[in-house]
């Protein structure tokens, strides 16, 4: 266990999680826009959606106070293994912290996240994370 959470998982170990456990859940917790215009990871082939659930609100990114209710109201139980990725790994690890706290005990964060750090370029996505793993995602 990672302080505070159950561990980090790469984006290649969460979708070997995602397929070999059928109670593996995704949770996305960036915010609407960063799913609207970036993407979100295609779990279709796995016969999965993400959870889209924000860790912080836009544009103040302040903590969602409702975030533990909209986890409960998506219908994820704290005995599942819950898979957590934002942009990077840094909200989703905080996320992943905050679930362990409240009685989940499989709370893993994704690292990378599913767009990375910046290149040299300063564009993200081709470092590190879900995207640059070639993990499937869809945009739009």
């Amino acid at each position: 266990m990672t302080e505070g959470y159950a561990g980090d998982v790469t984006p290649n170990e969460a979708w070997k999680l995602l397929n070999e456990d059928a109670g593996a859940v995704l949770i996305d917790v960036r915010t609407n826009a960063e799913w609207s215009y970036v993407g979100l990871p295609d779990l279709g082939t796995l016969g999965k959606q993400p959870a889209k659930i924000a860790w912080q609100l836009f544009p103040e990114m302040r903590v969602n106070p409702d975030f533990l209710e909209a986890v409960a109201a998506a219908g994820i139980k704290p005995e599942q293994r819950v898979l957590l990725l934002c942009r990077s790994g840094v909200r989703s690890q905080a996320a992943a912290r905050y679930l362990t706290q409240h009685g989940f005990a499989a709370a893993y964060n994704v690292t990378g996240g599913f767009e990375g750090p910046h290149d040299a370029a300063k564009h993200r996505g081709t470092v590190a994370g879900w995207k640059a793993a070639g993990l499937p995602w869809a945009q739009g």
